[in-house]
């Protein structure tokens, strides 16, 4: 066929194509047949009645009051919750609940064009919810095999931040690997008044080597609406009989008494099933010390002055090759963004991820594809880069007159990348990136 008359063909292709979105733009956007979609696919898992947000947004009358802030928050990419820049580093999560644009443009429309009901045979069958408390991983990967419990506390209406500490066994008769762990409060009411809560992992080495990890290592961090840790195939944490879990509770008052308590979901690989990597919790530091501080806190220190934007970063270095499995900054009310990336020991810097509007309520864990999970060799260096607005701009800050200093309280700050890490051999590694390096191929 002649080349002029191919050009002809596929201009014609195009218009058509040009015509037909610009038809489908013209379309009235009605919130049964486009909205309620959406809604049931992104929104409503927090927003329905007795969940976790502030307000339900299953029927048109309660989502039309809100369809101006609704707009607002979408276009601006603060709900859903799925803060991490997509245009940077690794942009494939397993758990990505981010809109499509595609989505958002259908929501500002819809919101323009007055937010219309439309014909109320066009919506979707109602959605059917769980307790409002319910596993987040369950989607995925059913019930937890496994619920271990802390102890009670109850909080006061009023009064200083508490630090509830105590100690759980685990149930388990035999070595079990974990595949999945997660971290809940109790009740709904719970999250109100629990800021963090770590579990550690306290058991006796099985092989009498000096691991760390063994005897107090880290299972999981929980803050503000985190939801769970998935390792990747072939991956996992070891869990010998006789475990225990050490609770680090951050509880602090919210005006009511409340009572409530900790709990952790285990995922356990079937019996007899040994993954071939130990995964590592590790919280890569944004902060560093102060020359000959004695402060507490150690290491981990910070200024910022009142009605300032500060700067915090710190270096960490790979003592052997890694796959980074995950990325959950972790930040106070301060908290404006952070970067994460990776220092190559041929010199080159490797973008890995970025939150821009950190947002303290929302403690996102972004999980990566594991087709996408960045893959790093001996010695490469992990630069944690974090910002902080003490300024009246912060909407987040009680106190813009305040000097803000490192500390365990919500109006204290903090500075670290929560990350899994799973570290491979010399051989593992060099395999790892000749098969990413034909995936890139075939994919082109």
């Amino acid at each position: 066929m002649p080349t002029a008359r191919l050009f002809v063909l596929a201009l014609v292709a195009l218009f058509a194509l040009s015509g037909a979105l610009r038809a489908a733009e013209l379309q009235p956007v009605t919130f049964a047949k486009d909205v309620a979609p959406i809604m049931q696919e992104r929104c409503q898992e927090c927003h329905h009645v007795d969940a976790m947000a502030p307000m339900s947004l299953v029927t048109y009358e309660e989502v039309r009051p809100w369809a101006r802030a609704i707009r607002q928050k979408v276009i601006t990419r603060q709900m859903p919750p799925w803060h991490i820049d997509m245009t940077v580093g690794v942009q494939k999560f397993k758990n990505d609940m981010s809109l499509t644009e595609a989505q958002i443009n259908t929501i500002v429309r819809w919101v323009d064009a007055g937010a219309p009901q439309g014909d109320m045979k066009d919506m979707p069958p109602p959605k059917q919810f769980a307790d409002g408390n319910e596993w987040k991983a369950t989607k995925e990967l059913g019930p937890p095999d496994l619920v271990v419990k802390a102890e009670h506390y109850t909080m006061p209406a009023k009064g200083q931040d508490v630090w509830w500490r105590s100690l759980s066994t685990i149930p388990l008769t035999e070595p079990r690997w974990l595949k999945a762990v997660e971290i809940r409060p109790g009740t709904l009411k719970g999250r109100k008044i629990t800021h963090h809560v770590v579990a550690y992992l306290q058991q006796d080495d099985p092989d009498g080597l000096s691991d760390p990890e063994m005897n107090r290592g880290l299972l999981m961090e929980w803050a503000v609406n985190k939801g769970y840790d998935m390792h990747a195939p072939d991956t996992g944490k070891l869990i010998m009989p006789g475990a225990k879990i050490s609770w680090d509770a951050h509880l602090h008052a919210v005006g009511e008494q409340i009572r409530d308590n900790a709990e952790i979901g285990l995922w356990l690989y079937p019996k007899g099933q040994e993954p071939k990597h130990r995964t590592y919790l590790t919280a890569f530091q944004a902060l560093r010390s102060f020359s000959g501080s004695k402060t507490a806190g150690g290491a981990r220190n910070i200024d910022i002055p009142p009605n300032t934007i500060s700067t915090a970063d710190n270096y960490t270095v790979l003592k052997k090759a890694a796959r980074i499995e995950n990325f959950q900054p972790h930040m106070h009310l301060r908290g404006k963004a952070m970067a994460v990336e990776a220092i190559l020991p041929d010199g080159n810097v490797q973008q890995v991820s970025y939150v821009g509007n950190f947002t303290f309520n929302w403690m996102t864990n972004y999980i990566y594809d594991d087709d996408a999970a960045p893959i790093f060799p001996k010695g490469t260096i992990i630069h944690v880069t974090a910002w902080y607005d003490n300024t009246r701009a912060n909407p987040n800050n009680p106190d813009p007159e305040q000097w803000v200093g490192f500390g365990d309280r919500t109006v204290d700050e903090m500075g670290h990348a929560w990350m899994n890490v799973t570290y491979l051999s010399d051989e593992e590694y060099t395999s790892a990136v000749a098969k990413n390096k034909t995936r890139q191929t075939a994919s082109k």
